[in-house]
């Protein structure tokens, strides 16, 4: 059986409840309004009123700008950069320090010394194929007509003239070209006439020969170690020009280049060939008496241009103090001499001026340093 429950008691249980209910309600309004009443009410923000010292400054700044600008500028003083700076207790050249950040700034990688100078001479050697693979042109037009042809290469020592040739002839037919370099005439070629031996080493139809020092010899390096006497010099400046005559009359191409080289270059590189084991072999007795005797090979120099340069067999100067460009610029003397189709017309076959010059031109200007300072500069 259920039992119900009174009425009267579910009426008596819910005012109690309404009360209870009632109380925590005026708590929780009590507690909302100290929470409203405790944050801070920011005051609304105005901007600070400027002190009367600023006014004033502010009002003076067009005056002292105006006094500024008539004051003289003062520079601050210069200061060098030191040469050396240690690092680990280590002295650095500060220059090749900041050519290398410069070269890692460019993405460049940062390489040695022998790196750099290997790059440098790849790039140098790659520059001169073109004209090589013109040489060899060159070359086979020679060969197809049967003509003949003469480089001399004179100068001093040291001068570039050997590492020419071995750029010149690198690539080009064994067959058809020859390197003569003459050795000190025995007891036999001395009897002889001077010619002689030279006649004999001439190029026949289809060949090249090129002469490390020439018959040119007697007209410079004898007369100023007094290896011929003065009748034998005067006789040969008197038939060389005849000689180069009836060679070019009879057809064949004769190209006379002379390398000049600086006394302070010379110097440098007889000092490379002192030290340097694979070049020892160049340094002979007359390369050591060549600095004393400078001024000697300058004025054997100067007569040999005033004699021997004719319009037939003209000389060409080559300043070789850079070694690159006299053996670039001596590829283009050569090619321009010998009439050949050409096989890449987009080469630049003119010689740079600053490099080349010409017999009539180099001894005008030895002209010209004997009157103003009463000697040859070189």
């Amino acid at each position: 059986m259920t039992v119900k429950k009174p009425k009267s008691a579910g009426k008596q249980a819910t005012p109690v409840k309404r009360a209870a209910a009632k109380k925590k309600a005026k708590v929780a309004k009590t507690k909302i309004i100290k929470t409203a009443s405790n944050k801070a009410v920011k005051p609304p923000q105005t901007k600070p009123a400027q002190s009367k010292t600023k006014k004033k400054n502010a009002a003076k700044a067009p005056q002292l700008a105006e006094i500024c600008k008539k004051l003289p500028t003062v520079t601050p003083p210069k200061t060098k950069n030191p040469e050396v700076i240690l690092y680990k207790k280590t002295g650095v050249i500060l220059k090749d320090l900041l050519k290398n950040y410069s070269s890692l700034q460019k993405g460049e990688p940062c390489l040695n010394k022998f790196q750099k100078k290997a790059i440098r001479r790849y790039h140098r050697e790659e520059a001169l194929k073109p004209y090589q693979a013109e040489l060899i042109r060159m070359q086979k037009c020679l060969e197809k007509n049967r003509s003949k042809m003469i480089i001399l290469f004179e100068g001093r020592d040291a001068a570039g003239k050997g590492g020419t040739i071995r750029r010149v002839t690198r690539y080009m037919n064994e067959k058809h070209y020859r390197v003569v370099a003459m050795a000190k005439p025995n007891e036999q070629e001395k009897s002889q006439w001077f010619f002689q031996k030279y006649i004999a080493q001439l190029p026949r139809g289809g060949e090249v020969v090129l002469f490390d020092r020439s018959w040119y010899n007697r007209a410079v390096v004898e007369p100023v170690f007094g290896f011929c006497t003065t009748e034998e010099y005067k006789n040969f400046m008197r038939g060389v020009v005849g000689l180069e005559k009836d060679l070019v009359r009879q057809g064949t191409i004769l190209v006379k280049l002379y390398f000049s080289v600086t006394k302070q270059e010379q110097a440098k590189r007889f000092k490379r060939r002192k030290t340097d084991p694979l070049r020892q072999w160049k340094l002979s007795e007359i390369d050591v008496q060549a600095q004393d005797r400078w001024d000697d090979f300058t004025n054997q120099k100067y007569e040999m241009l005033k004699k021997t340069h004719t319009n037939i067999a003209p000389w060409t100067i080559i300043r070789s103090n850079n070694k690159h460009e006299a053996r670039l610029n001596a590829m283009k003397i050569i090619l321009n001499s010998v009439p050949y189709d050409r096989g890449n017309m987009d080469l630049d076959f003119v010689p740079d001026p600053k490099v080349v010059i010409s017999g009539a031109r180099e001894k005008e200007t030895m002209d010209a340093q004997r009157i103003k300072l009463g000697s040859f500069v070189g």
